[in-house]
Order: structure tokens, then C-alpha cells, then sequence
């Protein structure tokens, strides 16, 4: 699994013109599932989101997580993080998951987080959103569970 995290001071998902998940303040988080994606790559991704301190403390140092920053998250489906843009001008999707899959790991991934107590809100799996952030910093993380040690 891939994800791009980004710390916002706020961030919102409309779809058709219905706010279907925002938050005040905390961390927009784009998940990008590939096939061979399962229980352990969302474990990983838990873990560093929950847990990744990109917050400043009281001497302005990055050093707090999402809690501890009192901050919420936001999780929006896209697939287009598992882009191969290696090759000519139009990348290719190959890598990533069908959309059953990718469902129900993104769905896992919404409610694994959301139990170690991070306010979660959710973008709309699947469909055409349009989201929108003030990206505070700006603070932009990639995260990819292959790619841990």
C-alpha cells in the first residue's frame, strides 16, 4: 500500500456537490492499494500514520503525532498512487488493485485506524471527489508498505 500523507490545517471531500468527510485540522491521507496488498500492509500503514510526528510542539519542533496534536484524518481512495509513469507521457495502472480489493483493504484501513482512537472521516471509495486542503507547512510524507524494512 502507498499513501501520501499531508499535515493540513483543513481538508474536505465533495462529491456532486455534498460534503461527504472533512476535518479541521490533522492529516489528508491519499491510499493507493495494489493487488498483492493484505493484512500486514495495512497494519504498516496504521502504524506510521498514527503514529508519524509531523506536528510541532511548544519549541516548534515536529514532534507530535495526529493525537497528540488533537487532529483528526482524513482517508481518500486513490488509485492513481500506484501509477508507473516510468514509460512515456501516460502512466499506467497495472499496479494497482481491483476495485473489490482495494475496498476492502481501504475500508480495513479506515476502521483499523479509527480504533486506536485517531477521529477518522472518509472520502467516497470509487467515486469522482473533489478535495480540497490548506497544506500546512507545506508537510507532504510518502509512505509505501513494500518499501519497509
Amino acid at each position: 500500500m502507498r499513501a501520501a500523507v499531508q499535515r493540513v490545517s483543513e481538508a474536505a471531500v465533495d462529491v456532486d456537490g455534498t460534503i461527504c468527510g472533512s476535518i479541521p485540522s490533522g492529516l489528508l491521507v491519499y491510499v493507493g492499494v495494489a493487488p498483492d496488498d493484505g493484512d500486514d500492509d495495512v497494519a504498516y500503514l496504521v502504524d506510521k500514520v498514527r503514529h508519524l510526528r509531523i506536528f510541532c510542539d511548544d519549541s516548534d519542533r515536529m514532534n507530535l503525532d495526529v493525537v497528540q496534536a488533537s487532529g483528526q484524518v482524513l482517508l481518500v481512495s486513490a488509485f492513481t498512487l500506484q501509477a508507473d509513469a516510468r514509460k512515456g507521457r501516460r502512466p499506467s495502472f497495472d499496479s494497482a488493485a481491483d476495485p473489490k480489493h482495494a475496498r476492502a483493504l481501504y475500508e480495513q484501513l479506515c476502521d483499523s485506524l479509527s480504533e486506536t482512537g485517531v477521529p477518522v472521516e472518509r472520502g467516497s471509495f470509487g467515486a469522482y471527489m473533489k478535495v480540497s486542503c490548506v497544506n500546512d507547512g507545506p508537510i507532504c510524507i510518502l509512505l509505501d508498505s513494500h518499501r519497509a524494512i
